[in-house]
């Protein structure tokens, strides 16, 4: 099999066009070309009147070898890789008897679940411990916060079967290293679970929320009929680590020996992924009470901005607005702020909805969802700000200076200052505070809509974001954000439009700590201890989430069995 890469066709161009341009490329006959499949297909829209498609195909072809020799020196026909996952090990039929025990995840959203899935892949039979509802209950908790302005603090957007990806735009693309093609991995396991097969070849798939359910519950099925046990409304509220045997020329070790639940019940447990979302703040206090190394880091913080679905269309593709192959259009923006703040595009959802993403009572989250369809009347995007520990520091005594190690939880001070502050501009009942674009550069606070309506529900009040008295973000991220949109207007025409609408706010882009790993994916100072995915530190998003828990899933399997991983 060899790959062709960079083959460019028009973006109307017949079915047969791209038979034929492979033929062409290789400079064979028709008859030698035995069989070929779309491995990827993006679009070039920079000159709007001329839009094409670029094909990465893989070819089955009579005299591959030679055809590949002649190609030596041409970078664009290789070899195809071989994109197939390997496990990296099966746990023999006696494994279990002799009293092993099983493995645990903590957390069901994307990393927690292929955690689980690889590992039952491997034999290892895991428990899975979710603190919230299976998806569908979730689902209706959700609405309730949405149609109702009722918070269920252990059902929402955040906790449930499915994590926070659920409820977002189903995007299934990452710019992580993948040298092993474990992308591949993830996107295979959602086809066999019912996500339509584009999802393969398309530059930039995504799913959104209904399709995800089911898939979800697929893949729940998978992992019990592997042995697996998944087990909802199961929160960990403490966690047993003790210190382990001395032994001459060993350093002091401790290690995890088993968790207790909300219910009081005790599990026991010597390997246990932590694949924890970014909002299990009490889960990460009580990490810290239990002496688990834990980090500050840098995440960002701003606004929704919602424009109609038409002018970034019109914007992104010109006159090729609407095609189906191209369908709503999206965006990605960065902007160097003169005062060294980094302002960019978060989480972009094309025809899409801003949905309430709190959950915890009288604080105010906001965050983009859309379906597969991605035919809502309106854009939206997190336009944020790059924060670092340095910022958010809670220790009055140095924060003149400046100095000294940040508290891991300052963070989440942070991000709750803010979400409370929201909350109370918005006028509680979970409303979220918004102002017009146009209002907003000009510092003057907003009173009446204009042509783009706000999509968050429970609803937005109109208001002065940058009001002196009680600004809804710090002054630094509000002033950022208002040089960034002009110059977003230079990319995309429309996008500081006077009627687009800012809703407020935006804090949980990414976790405000990490619980820090060595190269064997274990805590640095609790063996047996595997922090993974969001939650962690270590992704953002369905697929690099999902990637780490097959790596985590690895290391750890492969430690149970005694295995060394390359």
């Amino acid at each position: 099999m060899l790959r062709i890469t960079e083959l460019r066709l028009p973006l109307d161009h017949a079915p047969s066009a791209l038979r034929a341009a492979v033929v062409s490329r290789l400079g064979i006959a028709d008859t030698a070309l035995k069989g070929f499949s779309v491995f990827r297909r993006a679009w070039d829209a920079r000159k709007k009147t001329a839009i094409v498609l670029i094909y990465t195909v893989d070819c089955e072809v009579d005299g591959e070898a030679a055809v590949l020799a002649r190609f030596a020196g041409d970078a664009h026909v290789r070899p195809a890789p071989d994109t197939r996952y390997r496990p990296v090990g099966h746990a023999p039929a006696d494994f279990h008897t002799g009293g092993r025990l099983r493995p645990v995840v903590v957390g069901f959203g994307p990393c927690g679940l292929f955690a689980a899935l690889i590992l039952a892949q491997m034999g290892l039979r895991p428990l899975v411990l979710e603190r919230g509802k299976a998806v569908r209950e979730r689902t209706k908790d959700t609405w309730g916060l949405w149609r109702q302005g009722v918070l269920n603090p252990e059902s929402n957007v955040q906790f449930g079967e499915g994590g926070a990806g659920t409820f977002s735009d189903g995007k299934l693309w990452s710019q992580i290293s993948d040298p092993r093609h474990l992308t591949r991995k993830v996107l295979t396991e959602f086809v066999k679970a019912g996500a339509p097969d584009e999802i393969l070849y398309v530059a930039k798939p995504h799913i959104g929320t209904f399709r995800l359910v089911g898939m979800i519950e697929k893949l729940r099925a998978d992992i019990e009929a592997l042995g697996g046990e998944i087990r909802f409304q199961q929160q960990v509220t403490d966690v047993l680590i003790e210190d382990d045997p001395v032994h001459a020329g060993q350093p002091a070790a401790r290690s995890i020996r088993g968790l207790t639940l909300a219910s009081g019940e005790q599990i026991r447990a010597d390997h246990v992924v932590l694949a924890l979302g970014h909002s299990a703040r009490d889960t990460f206090e009580l990490l810290q009470r239990r002496g688990v190394f834990l980090e500050a880091k840098p995440f960002s913080v701003g606004f929704r901005v919602e424009h109609p679905q038409g002018v970034i269309d019109r914007a992104r593709f010109g006159p090729s607005a609407g095609h189906p192959i191209l369908g709503a259009a999206d965006y990605k923006l960065v902007h160097h702020a003169a005062k060294g703040r980094g302002v960019y595009s978060f989480c972009m959802c094309p025809g899409g909805t801003v949905v309430a993403a709190t959950s915890e009572v009288e604080r105010v989250v906001t965050n983009g969802m859309s379906q597969y369809s991605r035919n809502e009347r309106n854009a939206n995007a997190g336009i944020v700000v790059g924060i670092a520990p340095q910022d958010y520091r809670q220790d009055g005594q140095n924060s003149q200076t400046r100095e000294g190690p940040v508290n891991p939880l300052d963070g989440v001070a942070f991000q709750r200052l803010w979400e409370s502050r929201a909350y109370e501009l918005g006028g509680g009942g979970y409303r979220a505070p918004g102002q017009l674009v146009g209002d907003f550069i000009r510092r003057q606070k907003s009173a009446v809509l204009g042509s783009v309506m706000p999509s968050y529900t429970p609803g937005v009040t109109l208001t002065d974001l940058a009001d002196k008295a009680r600004p809804s973000l710090p002054p630094y991220v509000l002033d950022a954000i208002r040089e960034a949109l002009p110059a977003f207007e230079r990319q995309i025409t429309g996008f500081a439009m006077a009627d687009a609408v800012l809703t407020g706010v935006e804090t949980r882009t990414s976790s405000p700590l990490r619980i820090t790993r060595g190269r064997d994916r274990q805590s640095l100072n609790v063996r047996g201890l595997y922090p993974a995915g969001e939650g962690a530190g270590y992704a953002g998003g369905i697929m690099s989430a999902g990637v780490d828990g097959i790596e985590t899933a690895e290391a750890l399997g492969a430690r149970m069995l005694g295995l060394a991983l390359a």
